[in-house]
């Protein structure tokens, strides 16, 4: 699978992170990967079996899911459901996340000097597929943590097409945006 995500993103490096009022925008676009932001419990099941219809892969971010637990037996639920792939910034649930088979992102916020001197070890510690570093317009946070041993997805405050190759061009390997005037460029 991490193949396949690799493949996809190289050929497609945008991520339509959807909510439910662009949902069948994000399904519909030229995105390879879609990040469910506003997954639940009652939604989910539906909602992966659309993004996998469409011939693309689907990511949930388990942090905001409404009724699925933040724990093991969400993520087990998530594999179950049949989820490729999850994000979450805590460290637990990546590292289990992983062991279930799923790709795994872990969302960083790139805020200040001291967090951001906390990424690299937190991400060495649960090994996560990618790392997410938000805010995505930051080129020289994309740059230091591109040159790691994991690839860099960033996200946040995105708003235009120059946006998205300033980063892709920091060494950046995808962008998550909800952005869906982005979706198709």
């Amino acid at each position: 699978m991490k193949a396949k995500v690799k493949e996809l993103l190289t050929e497609t490096p945008i991520i339509a992170a959807a909510h439910d009022s662009n949902w069948q925008e994000a399904i519909k676009s030229s995105a390879k990967v879609v990040l469910c932001y506003t997954a639940n419990i009652m939604t989910i099941g539906d909602r992966i079996e659309e993004v996998h219809k469409h011939g693309k892969l689907a990511f949930v971010h388990i942090d905001l899911c409404e009724g699925i637990g933040k724990d093991k037996a969400g993520i087990d639920f998530l594999a179950k459901c049949g989820i490729d792939g999850v994000i979450s910034t805590r460290g637990n649930l990546v590292k289990y996340a992983k062991e279930k088979g799923l790709i795994t992102v872990q969302r960083f916020f790139a805020l200040d000097g001291k967090g951001v001197a906390g990424i690299s070890d937190m991400a060495a510690a649960t090994r996560p597929d990618y790392i997410e570093i938000m805010p995505g317009v930051i080129g020289k946070i994309i740059k230091q943590f591109s040159k790691g041993p994991i690839p860099v997805i960033v996200g946040g405050l995105i708003d235009t097409k120059e946006e998205v190759q300033e980063a892709l061009k920091n060494g950046a390997v995808a962008i998550s945006t909800s952005k869906k005037e982005l979706w198709d460029i």
